[in-house]
């Protein structure tokens, strides 16, 4: 009887791992392996893009200081790195991380050209984004958050590396049953309202919203003091 328990509770626990384990979107990243810098920044980098096309105006909203340290989380081939690197000036620093390393390998070779050693490259991993605790004053996220395979892992991870009272900056597609596309509404997981109880359950606070765009939405909290452990 005390084997069988002891089993029982061995499955028990394989099954909640499992569980715990699982990601929200299976391969939603599988497109980027591999990632032909240029092509993709044909298509990031284009008027008609919604968040490029207003990209200037989404950068002036932010209150960005001279110095700042700022991570772009997933910053795809760049389109808000390289701006926000001129923002902080050379006093400042900003960490253009993404999981595909072609990304950051075009990222190093323009940011050479362009004589911008404020701007560095972080290989991210899927559920953390390798960031020294304490070490970003903001994290800023475009198109980001629906590619979080497992959020609440990042969401943690994003949260032990910003500074006491620092900055999440989330922009992502409004997801709207009616009204959005259908590529949108197969392609992102949650909308507005899934995306702000999700980041305020990991240790945030919604702290304002921007009305600049249509397509997206465009969001800052504010980090708390604590988070809450992430449990994926």
């Amino acid at each position: 009887m005390k084997r069988c328990l002891v089993a029982f509770a061995l499955l028990v626990s394989a099954i909640l791992a499992v569980a715990q384990d699982a990601s929200v979107r299976p391969g939603i990243n599988r497109a980027y392996e591999g990632a032909d810098y240029r092509r993709w920044q044909g298509m990031f980098e284009t008027e008609g893009r919604e968040v490029f096309e207003q990209h200037e105006a989404i950068i002036a909203a932010l209150d960005i200081r001279p110095g700042m340290a700022i991570v772009d989380v997933g910053a795809g081939t760049g389109a808000f790195s390289f701006p926000l690197a001129r923002k902080v000036g050379p006093a400042g620093k900003v960490i253009a991380q993404d999981i595909s390393p072609e990304f950051l390998r075009g990222i190093e070779d323009r940011a050479r050209k362009e004589n911008l050693p404020q701007l560095q490259t972080l290989l991210g991993a899927e559920r953390e984004a390798r960031l020294a605790p304490g070490s970003v004053d903001m994290v800023f996220t475009c198109d980001t958050y629906h590619h979080f395979e497992y959020p609440q892992a990042m969401l943690a991870s994003l949260h032990q590396a910003l500074r006491p009272g620092g900055r999440l900056i989330v922009i992502d597609y409004e997801r709207i049953p009616g009204r959005s596309s259908a590529w949108v509404l197969g392609h992102v997981r949650a909308g507005r309202e899934a995306v702000v109880a999700e980041i305020e359950a990991a240790g945030f606070k919604l702290l304002r919203s921007h009305q600049l765009l249509r397509e997206n939405f465009f969001i800052e909290f504010v980090r708390l003091a604590s988070a809450v452990p992430a449990t994926e």
